[in-house]
C-alpha cells in the first residue's frame, strides 16, 4: 500500500480546493470552533489539506495532533483481527475464555466488535472521559454490577466498556504488554503512522469548551482513562488518519490482508450501520461510506472513506461540542466526487483464463428466472439476475476447496458449488440449496420437487 505523501498544491483543481476550504471555513465559523484541520486522501496519496483557526496568523497543519476519541476503536479492532488471523482467538469465542469471569460472561468477541453484546454504553460512576482511570482499577469497575442491558446479539447498542474488554484481551494474548505498545509495533510503525500515540506529543492542539451564549473559551483537562483507554484515548493527525483510511480501504500485507479489512467493513450488526469496529453508512449518492467518529472533552473527530472511489477524508477540531466533523468529512468526499470523479483504469483482458471457470460463465436459471454468471477478478464469481431487480444476486469469493462464499445480500455467507457428473461435466450450480440449471427446469438436473416428464407444452389449466 502506498504511503500518503504530503499534499501537492496541484493535486486537485483550484475550484475544488476552494470548495473544500469554503466548507471547513463555514464549519469553523458557524460552530465557533477554536481550530479545525482537514485532509483528503485519494488512492493512497494526500491530495488536499486545509485548516482554520481563531488565532490570526497561526493555524494547525496535517501534522498537528488532536485527540481522536472513538476512532481509537478502529485501531483496537485491527489488533483483534490480527489475533484472529494468527489463530490466537476466534471471533465467536466468549470473552470470558480470555479474561475469566466478568459480568459480560458469554458475550463474544464478534459482538463486542459490532456493539451487539448488549452491554451498557458507559461505565458506572463518574463519566469516564472526565475522570482518572484510577477510579476503575479493574474490569469489575469498568463493567459494574449491571453490565448487560439487552440480550446479546439482538440489537446494536454502542458500548465503550466493550472495547475496554477488547483492549484487555489484546494485552492478555500479548503476555501483558500494554495494548498501545502492541499497536505501535504491530500497526503504527509498519504503516508509518509515527504521529499517532496514546499520549499527546508536540505539536498538539489544546482542547477547549466554548461558552454556549458568549464568545468565550475554557480549557478542558486531559485525563488518562486507564482500562477505558481502548475506547477513545488516542491522539493523531490529519496526515496519519489519511494513512489509516488508505489502509482500511486496501489492507497491507504487513498488518492485515485486504480480505480481512473488507470483512471489518461488512455490516455485522442488525442495524446494518456497524461492521467489526467500523461504522457503515450510505452517502447522499447511495455509495457506501465506512469510517468512525470520535469525541473526548475538548475534541471531536471524523474519518470517512469511500472504497469504490478510493477517497477518504479526516476532520479534527478542538472543541467539546460544535463542529459536526463526521458530516464535514462526508461533505468533503462529496465535493471531490462530484467535481473530480475517479477516472477508472482501462479495461484489460486476462492473459491466462481458466478454461473450467470460463465454462461456468453465461446464463443459468433458477426455475424460470434467468441469471448470468460472470468471472470476476481472480477466481471470484458474480451472479446477477438477467433483468436487474428480478431476482437475487451476489459476489462470491473463491475458496481453496473449489467452492465460493457469498459476500453480500441474501447469499452473504452461503456456499456456491459447481456440481459435476461422474464424467466431470457440470450438471448444475447449488447456491445454498437453490439449484441453477442451464435451461429452465432442466430435467437432467436434480431440481427439488422434480420436473413433470411431459415437459414444456400447452398443458390444460
Amino acid at each position: 500500500m502506498p504511503t500518503p505523501s504530503p499534499a501537492s498544491p496541484d493535486a486537485l483543481f483550484p475550484e475544488t480546493r476552494r470548495a473544500l476550504l469554503h466548507r471547513i471555513a463555514v464549519a469553523q465559523s458557524a460552530s465557533r470552533t477554536p481550530s479545525l484541520v482537514a485532509a483528503v486522501v485519494r488512492d493512497g496519496r494526500t491530495v488536499w489539506t486545509g485548516a482554520r483557526s481563531c488565532v490570526d496568523g497561526h493555524a494547525p497543519d496535517g501534522d498537528t495532533q488532536y485527540r481522536i476519541g472513538s476512532i481509537t476503536k478502529t485501531f483496537v479492532a485491527a489488533l483483534v483481527m490480527q489475533l484472529r488471523d494468527a489463530g490466537r482467538l476466534g471471533l465467536d469465542d466468549p470473552v470470558d475464555k480470555y479474561l475469566g469471569a466478568t459480568s459480560a460472561d458469554g458475550v463474544t468477541i464478534r459482538q463486542l466488535l459490532a456493539h451487539t453484546g448488549g452491554l451498557a454504553s458507559e461505565s458506572p460512576g463518574p463519566w469516564w472521559e472526565r475522570t482518572s482511570g484510577a477510579l476503575r482499577p479493574d474490569l469489575d469497575g469498568v463493567l459494574g454490577e449491571r453490565a448487560r442491558l439487552h440480550p446479546a446479539g439482538e440489537r446494536h447498542h454502542y458500548s465503550n466498556p466493550g472495547f475496554a474488554l477488547l483492549g484487555a484481551v489484546v494485552e492478555r494474548l500479548h503476555d501483558g504488554q500494554p495494548w498501545d505498545e502492541v499497536l505501535w509495533s504491530q500497526v503504527l510503525e509498519p504503516l508509518g503512522m509515527t504521529r499517532t500515540s496514546r499520549r499527546p506529543q508536540a505539536t498538539h492542539a489544546g482542547g477547549w469548551a466554548v461558552h454556549p451564549y458568549a464568545e468565550l473559551m475554557l480549557p478542558e483537562a486531559v485525563h488518562e482513562t486507564g482500562l477505558m483507554a481502548p475506547a477513545g484515548e488516542l491522539w493523531s493527525t490529519a496526515d496519519d488518519l489519511c494513512r489509516w483510511a488508505a489502509f482500511l480501504a486496501a489492507g497491507d500485507e504487513h498488518v492485515l490482508s485486504a480480505a480481512t479489512v473488507e470483512e471489518m467493513r461488512r455490516p455485522a450488526a442488525p442495524s446494518g450501520d456497524y461492521g467489526l469496529g467500523l461504522q457503515v453508512t450510505t452517502g447522499p449518492d447511495g455509495r457506501q461510506l465506512v469510517g468512525h467518529g470520535g469525541s473526548m472533552p475538548g475534541f471531536v473527530a471524523g474519518l470517512w472513506f469511500d472504497v469504490a472511489e478510493g477517497l477518504g477524508a479526516a476532520v479534527l477540531a478542538n472543541s467539546t461540542t460544535g463542529a459536526p466533523t463526521g458530516a464535514i468529512a462526508r461533505d468533503l468526499l462529496g465535493i471531490v466526487t462530484e467535481r473530480e470523479p475517479r477516472i477508472p483504469e482501462p479495461w484489460r483482458p486476462v492473459s491466462d483464463p481458466d478454461p473450467e471457470l470460463l465454462a461456468l460463465t453465461g446464463p443459468w436459471y433458477w426455475g424460470t428466472s434467468p441469471h448470468v454468471l460472470r468471472l470476476a477478478a481472480g477466481r471470484d464469481l458474480e451472479l446477477a439476475p438477467a433483468t436487474p431487480g428480478a431476482g437475487r444476486g451476489a459476489r462470491f469469493r473463491a475458496g481453496r476447496d473449489g467452492t465460493w462464499t457469498g459476500l453480500e445480500g441474501y447469499y452473504d455467507g452461503e456456499t456456491l458449488r459447481a456440481v459435476r457428473a461422474a464424467d466431470g461435466t457440470v450438471t448444475h450450480l447449488d447456491v445454498g440449496s437453490f439449484v441453477f440449471t442451464r435451461t429452465p427446469y432442466d430435467p437432467a438436473a436434480p431440481v427439488p420437487g422434480g420436473v413433470d416428464p411431459a415437459g414444456w407444452g400447452a398443458h390444460g389449466a
